[in-house]
């Protein structure tokens, strides 16, 4: 029967049920429905395994014979392997904290071949039975996801590209001379803003250079890492109408 065919079900159990309940009886040979079939993973590519899952959404299951290679589990295939993080977690009944139920063993696919293999966003989580367990450890239960990539992280992403992407030089930028990268670039753009950013004038025939806060023009700051630019100093660097009429040569003496 397709249980996933019927409107509203949704398989999502807990790993307290993946082994107290699906791993165990099916150790035991008891009935589980059939939901949860057999199928040697590391014969294909996590990539390939939704669509030789029996039931599953975003999270795929399967029951795993365990194969070994010179004293090792296997965990290769022929485009990449599976590599352990961490160590693995032991899990218990939640009604009881002192029944250990198994082990969960978490792995990410990488493509390629160890020690130079590229790392990729599917995971798996491997259950297991208790070693102290007097039932057999050659069946294993796998979940297999692909690990989702956070909205920040997208943006940052996209951000980056368009940066890339952007034309070298805009109508703010200083004249640029020669092959610069980005970050001269972006180095020398950010010493220009510097510059608009101090307000020049003098005082009897001495320069003097004052930096204005920013609390003192209120307007958004942190353009590429830099200071705001001073919009109104318009006032110090124009000149000044003088409007004395004694100065006018009509004006009588």
């Amino acid at each position: 029967m397709e249980f996933d065919g019927l409107p509203g079900f949704r398989f999502h159990p807990t790993e307290e049920e993946l082994l107290d309940f699906y791993l165990t009886k099916t150790v035991l040979g008891q009935d589980t429905a059939d939901i949860i079939g057999f199928l040697n993973i590391y014969n294909h590519e996590p990539w390939d395994l939704p669509g030789l899952s029996k039931i599953g959404e975003r999270e795929w299951y399967f029951l795993v014979h365990r194969e070994s290679v010179l004293g090792r589990p296997r965990r290769t295939t022929e485009k990449g392997y599976w590599k352990a993080t961490g160590s693995d977690r032991p899990i218990r009944c939640l009604m009881d904290p002192k029944r250990l139920l198994g082990h969960r063993k978490t792995m990410v696919f990488y493509r390629g071949r160890a020690p130079r293999g590229s790392k990729t966003d599917w995971v798996m989580n491997e259950y297991r039975l208790p070693s102290n367990c007097y039932l057999s450890k050659e069946i294993v239960l796998c979940k297999v996801y692909r690990k989702a990539t956070s909205l920040k992280v997208l943006e940052q992403r996209a951000a980056i590209e368009e940066i890339v992407r952007a034309p070298n030089v805009t109508s703010l930028s200083p004249p640029m001379q020669g092959n610069f990268s980005f970050y001269d670039h972006q180095k020398s753009f950010n010493k220009f803003l510097l510059e608009q950013n101090n307000v020049v004038h003098k005082v009897e025939g001495v320069t003097v250079i004052e930096e204005e806060e920013d609390n003192k023009i209120g307007y958004p700051s942190q353009i590429m890492g830099v200071g705001p630019i001073k919009e109104h100093y318009s006032e110090l660097l124009s000149p000044k109408l003088v409007l004395d009429w004694t100065m006018d040569s009509l004006w009588p003496n």
